[in-house]
């Protein structure tokens, strides 16, 4: 058991007839209690030292773990996001990639229309060249047969005549006061013929 520095002090002690001098020993109970005073505050120093000592490694300890903690979080949120960086960065290329598959393709197939359309314009062309050579070329030799039988030439020619239509009765009743005209100034010279604006006109 510990003894208190005043317990020290008021110590009483057995006396014996040729004990110890009372004054050397009162002497040397003063010089312990002091010195034991002393170590006693320097101890009840140290153990508040300990003690706050203690306090401030637990709040290390405690500023450790959370500190941990949050680096953990941090190394954790920053995985995270390099993941969902990686994750859009995937999905974006693998977007562009189908976007650009899709313009080569509508590229392609407008190529493969204006190509087709040039092909189509080439035919048409081609037949109507054909068509117009053709044309030409029977009309040609139809020119050259009808040169070469007058008489066929001559056929066709009466036969269109033939075939302009008949005029109409105002047209034959004006042809018919015409010739009248005529004949009458043929009969008799002195006879002036109609004027102008009397003469009928001329239906078309």
């Amino acid at each position: 058991m510990s003894i208190t520095p005043v317990e020290v002090r008021h110590a009483q002690l057995s006396r014996a007839p040729l004990g110890y001098s009372r004054r050397a020993t009162d002497n040397l109970l003063e010089s312990v209690a002091q010195s034991y005073e002393q170590t006693w505050w320097e101890r009840a120093d140290l153990r508040d030292e300990v003690e706050r000592l203690q306090a401030e490694l637990a709040r290390f300890k405690d500023m450790e773990r959370l500190l941990r903690d949050t680096m953990m979080s941090a190394e954790k949120a920053a995985e995270d996001l390099r993941s969902q960086s990686r994750r859009e960065y995937d999905m974006l290329l693998q977007e562009a990639r189908l976007k650009a598959r899709e313009i080569v393709l509508e590229a392609e197939a407008e190529r493969e229309r204006i190509r087709a359309e040039i092909r189509r314009l080439q035919t048409d062309r081609s037949e109507v060249q054909a068509s117009y050579r053709s044309f030409l070329q029977s009309a040609l030799e139809r020119l050259d047969r009808e040169l070469e039988k007058p008489e066929t030439f001559a056929e066709h020619t009466v036969a269109d005549a033939e075939a302009e239509p008949e005029p109409s009765p105002a047209e034959e009743n004006t042809d018919v006061s015409l010739l009248r005209d005529a004949e009458a100034q043929e009969t008799d010279p002195a006879a002036t013929p109609q004027d102008e604006t009397e003469r009928p006109t001329r239906v078309a």
